[in-house]
Parts: C-alpha cells; sequence; structure tokens
C-alpha cells in the first residue's frame, strides 16, 4: 500500500524536520503545506529531500483548508494517506501497525493511533488502559492513517478553520459506510496545548489551557457541530451541552485573564447560534475561506 503523508505547519520549529524524516521511513513521499503567513522565511530550501514536496501557502488557511489543499496534491497511485502535525515525531512501527488495519478489511477507512501525552506518561484519552482495538466515533488528525477512497469521498471542512475538522471528518466518512477505528497499542507522542494539573481538595485535574482565539473556535465549531450533526440528536447535543459547560468552568476556575478567555467562549457560541464569525479570533495572517458574514 502506498502511502503518501501530508502534513500540516504553522510557524514550526527544529522539530519539523525531524516529524518529516520519521514519515520518511514508511511514507512514499512527504506534502508539507506551510501554512505560515508570509513574510515568514520559507520552508522551501530547509527540506531537501526529494521525496518532500513544499507548499507555501503565504497565509493560514486554518486546519482543514490546508489538508484540502494538501490532498489536493496528491500522487495519483496514493493508495492512503498519513496526516501529520508538525510537531509529532513517529515511532518505529507505528505506520505498519496502522497499514495493517487498512489492509485487512476494506470496510476501515481510518485508523488512528492513541495520542500520547509524553509529559506526563498517560494517554490523552481516559479510560484506555487495557484496551487494544476498537471502533470510534472520531479520532485526533495527527497520525491518523486514511484511505484514499475516504478522502476523495470526504474534503475536510475548511469553514471549521481548526477545531472539530477532525471530529467532522470522521463522521463524514462513518456516514460514507467506512469504519473509523483506534489502536491502543499504538502510541503516538503529541501535545495537545499546555495541559496542567490544578488541585480541586484531594482531587487532581488535569486542564489543557488555550489562548483565547482557540477558545474561540472550540466553542464556535462545538455549537456548529452539535448543530449541523446532533440537531435531531439529544444526546448528542446533551454531550456537547456538558462539553461546553465543562470547558467554562475550568477556565473560570484556572484559566489565565479569565475574562477575555470567558468573552471568547461566549462570542464563540453566539456566532454559531447566529451564523457569524468574528475574525479578530482569527490568528494573525489568517483567513478561513468561504467567510462571508464576517466582521
Amino acid at each position: 500500500m502506498k502511502i503518501v503523508a501530508v502534513l500540516t505547519a504553522y510557524h514550526p520549529d527544529e522539530r519539523l524536520a525531524a516529524v518529516v524524516d520519521s514519515s520518511l521511513r514508511d511514507c512514499a513521499a512527504v506534502i508539507v503545506v506551510d501554512n505560515t503567513p508570509a513574510p515568514a522565511p520559507s520552508l522551501a530550501g530547509k527540506l531537501d529531500d526529494p521525496r518532500v514536496a513544499v507548499l507555501p501557502v503565504g497565509r493560514n488557511l486554518g486546519l482543514g483548508g490546508a489538508l484540502n489543499l494538501g490532498v489536493g496534491a496528491l500522487p495519483a497511485d496514493a493508495e492512503a494517506v498519513l496526516l501529520m502535525d508538525q510537531d509529532s515525531v513517529l515511532p518505529d512501527g507505528l505506520v505498519a501497525g496502522l497499514r495493517a488495519h487498512l489492509e485487512s478489511d476494506p470496510k476501515i477507512g481510518i485508523v488512528a493511533p492513541t495520542p500520547w501525552d509524553a509529559a506526563h506518561g498517560a494517554a490523552y484519552n481516559f479510560g484506555t488502559e487495557g484496551k487494544t482495538v476498537e471502533d470510534a466515533t472520531a479520532v485526533i488528525t495527527s497520525g491518523m492513517l486514511v484511505r484514499r477512497e475516504v478522502i476523495d469521498r470526504c474534503p475536510f471542512r475548511a469553514d471549521l478553520f481548526n477545531d472539530f475538522v477532525d471530529i467532522a471528518f470522521c463522521v463524514d466518512a462513518r456516514k460514507a459506510g467506512f469504519r473509523v477505528i483506534q489502536d491502543f497499542t499504538l502510541k503516538l507522542p503529541h501535545s495537545m496545548g499546555n495541559r496542567q494539573e490544578h488541585g480541586v481538595g484531594p482531587v487532581r485535574v488535569r486542564v489543557t489551557h488555550y489562548p483565547p482565539w482557540r477558545h474561540y473556535w472550540i466553542a464556535r465549531n462545538g455549537v456548529q457541530y452539535a448543530l449541523d450533526y446532533d440537531r435531531r440528536r439529544p444526546q448528542g447535543m446533551a454531550s456537547m451541552a456538558i462539553f461546553l459547560a465543562r470547558k467554562f468552568l475550568s477556565v473560570a476556575c484556572w484559566g489565565p485573564k479569565r475574562a477575555a478567555q470567558l468573552t471568547a467562549l461566549s462570542r464563540g457560541v453566539l456566532d454559531a447560534l447566529t451564523g457569524r464569525y468574528s475574525l479578530g479570533y482569527l490568528p494573525e495572517g489568517s483567513y478561513p475561506p468561504g467567510v462571508r458574514d464576517a466582521e
């Protein structure tokens, strides 16, 4: 099975080269979509392996837009796509383990490892101890191996810009008749933001801290996802309400610059309900495609 990696980059650091090198061990080629806004230094001369193609966008398209651009550049004979972030170096054997699942069952469209918090020595997914392989509702983008047919049939949602792009993609793939599975025996070191432990009496709570712009998109896209996919599923709507309520609570209790964070979350919810975007919550040099009703 010919695999091509698509890697999204945004102001990458020295880890990018290591991620590319680890991808080339098992992939025929790597396509790097550089979302770093101009006039940042180009990556074109820094990744000189002939199997690496760099697509300098010159602005930040967001995760969905960058992934669509990358998969649009896939060679015709690519049979599967490995999606990678710029900070996740692949351990030996991980891609082979993922590939074995795709080759074992043509109904499996997406397979992913379990994201591993190396700093705390634990999986990001709760309750994974003792698990091996399970069907999943959704998995995160980094480390996701996708059958080419899924990529051709299910584009990434560029309108979501960043958060919930992977979840929406997995749901669309399952609606198209493909299985999404997660192999908990395969661990991919991955960073999901500034994760810290806080105390609630004798109980320790792990909270991931984000800047206000990211909280805006988490709230906005969480509500948008619920409206688009769970409107007729009370259980899904309730789950999203609980998720966002916990996010508000954790920010109110432990978030830095709480007023700005809570404002961002509140504005995200309001904008989703009214079908709007607040472009002030985009990183500098960013613009999501297809935005018509924006401030």
